[in-house]
């Protein structure tokens, strides 16, 4: 089975409080430690959309990642935009305890039929606040994400569950660059998260153009992974 969810926000080797976000953040981790052992088993995939640990330095990711790791299952991380200890792949790679697994520029194979592909994204063109640099790293992640689902479709895989940290629609549900291209590949599963507080009323999920959106958000799910496939 597959399962996501995004948002963990984790600092158990810092001082990080999320609870000043509101009270659903207080003590989340055991909330996320409960849930998560009661539907994930050993076999199973998780997912995890970006904003993983609040840590600033790779370093300082170690309590976080073995709290990640001690939970059932394989887990499959994607970048997200406060993840700011995420280096090279490379230097990940060798960090990650063995449940754990990286992607960035590159895809992971579920049963030899399914590639998880994915890059961080980030904030659309039409937004009010929208800037030059923000067209840049918007570029960026664009050719990102073609290179995740190029390296899968190369393989031989025609099957993709993408992941996202930022919304890939604008927040009027208009399609941009990121769904462009998942519709060029035949993309069928698209997740992501990122949004919290009245932001999280904005949310879509169902069908669009023929991509099924799904948003993981830790919060918004109470801190238990969302089953997304099911053998």
């Amino acid at each position: 089975m597959i399962y996501a969810i995004s948002d963990l926000h984790l600092s158990l080797g810092g001082d990080k409080p999320m609870d000043i976000f509101g009270s659903i953040w207080k003590d989340h981790h055991l909330k996320l430690q409960e849930n998560w052992s009661k539907s994930v088993k050993d076999d199973d995939v998780v997912i995890i959309g970006g904003d993983i640990s609040w840590a600033m330095r790779l370093e300082e990711t170690r309590a976080d990642f073995n709290f990640i790791h001690q939970l059932p299952g394989k887990k499959i991380l994607f970048r997200g935009n406060h993840d700011y200890w995420w280096q090279s792949y490379s230097k990940i790679k060798k960090v990650l305890p063995p449940s754990m697994q990286a992607v960035q520029n590159n895809y992971i194979s579920y049963q030899d039929r399914i590639a998880l592909c994915g890059t961080r994204g980030w904030t659309v063109p039409g937004g009010e606040n929208y800037t030059e640099q923000d067209e840049k790293i918007y570029q960026r992640e664009l050719i990102r994400l073609r290179l995740s689902l190029t390296a899968a479709q190369k393989d031989g895989f025609n099957e993709f569950i993408v992941t996202l940290h930022y919304p890939p629609l604008t927040s009027r549900g208009e399609n941009t660059g990121f769904t462009a291209i998942m519709q060029e590949f035949g993309v069928r599963i698209c997740l992501y998260g990122h949004l919290h507080g009245v932001d999280q009323q904005r949310v879509f999920q169902g069908e669009k153009k023929g991509i099924n959106y799904y948003f993981t958000a830790a919060d918004f799910l109470n801190f238990n992974p969302l089953l997304i496939l099911a053998d």
